[in-house]
């Protein structure tokens, strides 16, 4: 059983500015809930226990505001008579940690580094989740990607989600290249033509200990400028299967909804709320 998740949540969002001059990216709402939290919600729900955010240094931090108990709002409540709203106040059951560790937004830059980061702090020596904070797959009266995920890599082996979008789309993303239900490697933003399936990387993904160990490895013994290229997790990622890693694909039925552009952000909402 999985029960560890990576959220890294930190960033400016500097393609949702101005508002995320004052509302972290991950705390946008869609509905009456932040983006981070549906994903939260569902690893929950899929078994975990211990979740692990990266967070930017910036004070006050509004994802851990959240999911801190408000003890003020939870005496207002009562006193009001309003004493059914204290579970909606209450973010996180009793059960579940989330642990925070703090990327300084100077430093490496990509999707490499704030999994490096967790795995070397907490020493994780266990497969665990890793989803990204900012979007999410819709699927509310069926299998979730956590669960799905998890099925794929029966515990042993590390499962990547693959959601299938129509062909003509694929240059905008990290496509999906698949032989007998296993990744051979991700495409970065093929020619129609060159995409090798219609299936796209979410970043959303079981990974095992020797694959954390490689991306640790990567980010570690590579020092990339700002101008030079981002710590991308796709490039360890390659390499783990290049050295014979076995890595499954995973499917959803889901809707996978992405609040990190406004018209992405919009649709959501219009699904969630819809």
């Amino acid at each position: 059983m999985i029960t560890k998740a990576i959220i890294p949540v930190a960033g400016w969002g500097t393609r949702r500015l101005p508002i995320t001059k004052i509302i972290e990216k991950s705390m946008l709402p869609v509905g009456n809930r932040p983006l981070v939290d549906y994903s939260v919600q569902e690893l929950i729900s899929a078994g975990v226990k211990d979740i692990y955010m990266v967070i930017s240094n910036v004070e006050p931090c509004q994802v851990q505001e959240f999911y801190r108990d408000n003890l003020a709002l939870n005496e207002y409540l009562v006193a009001r008579g309003k004493s059914d709203r204290l579970a909606l106040a209450k973010t996180l059951p009793d059960d579940v940690t989330i642990h925070y560790t703090v990327q300084d937004p100077s430093g490496k830059y990509g999707t490499a580094v704030p999994i490096a980061m967790v795995v070397e702090e907490y020493k994780i020596d266990e497969p665990v989740l890793v989803f990204m904070g900012d979007d999410f797959i819709w699927n509310p009266d069926g299998e979730s990607a956590a669960e799905a995920l998890i099925k794929a890599s029966d515990g042993k082996e590390s499962a990547i989600l693959g959601v299938e979008i129509p062909r003509e789309n694929v240059e905008k993303y990290g496509v999906l290249e698949v032989v007998d239900g296993k990744l051979t490697q991700v495409v970065e933003k093929p020619s129609v033509a060159e995409a090798p399936s219609n299936l796209i990387n979410v970043s959303k993904y079981v990974m095992t200990p020797d694959l954390l160990q490689k991306i640790v490895k990567y980010v570690n013994d590579h020092d990339f400028g700002p101008a030079e290229q981002e710590f991308m997790v796709t490039d360890p990622i390659d390499e783990y299967i290049r050295d014979g890693g076995v890595m499954r694909v995973a499917s959803t039925v889901g809707e996978y909804l992405d609040g990190g552009s406004v018209e992405g952000w919009l649709h959501a909402n219009n699904v969630v709320c819809g």
